[in-house]
């Protein structure tokens, strides 16, 4: 599979999409889950970031998408540390994470180390509106 675009790829994505609106689906039926304030829109927020972090189109988040993934948010892990994190998530049952356990993780009430950084790069998108265009000219009176 060429990751890169084309036909395939974009059924490929669509494919995905439908299946993860189908566990959504499943979490919005669960009574355990029936008290949480706005669970749609969280199971849709965390399906777009399920996809975006699945680099490999496979449909699991491996430990190479979970590592560029925090680098990006500029929180670098050693493998140990993600190895831990992916424990942490999947209950050491496997080493990637399904969406299953990526939506359990982010609806539960454990403050998963993964959940915390999740959270953070949310917050920092928020906060990031940066003025466009150039800067205002300084006057000599701006110099403190």
């Amino acid at each position: 599979m060429n990751p890169q675009g084309g036909k395939a790829f974009g059924v490929l994505k669509a494919q995905q999409e439908e299946f993860l609106d189908s566990l959504n689906k499943e979490f919005l039926d669960d009574p355990k889950y029936s008290m949480d304030e706005d669970l749609g829109e969280k199971l849709e927020m965390f399906k777009k970031k399920y996809l975006e972090f699945d680099l490999n189109a496979q449909g699991d988040i491996d430990i190479m998408a979970l590592k560029r993934m925090l680098e990006k948010l500029g929180a670098a892990k050693t493998h140990l540390e993600l190895k831990k994190m992916i424990t942490e998530v999947t209950g050491g049952m496997s080493e990637t994470i399904c969406y299953q356990d990526f939506a359990r993780m982010m609806l539960g009430k454990r403050s998963a180390i993964f959940k915390i950084i999740l959270m953070y790069e949310e917050k920092a998108k928020e906060k990031a509106e940066k003025p466009s265009g150039p800067p205002p000219k300084k006057i000599i009176a701006d110099l403190p």
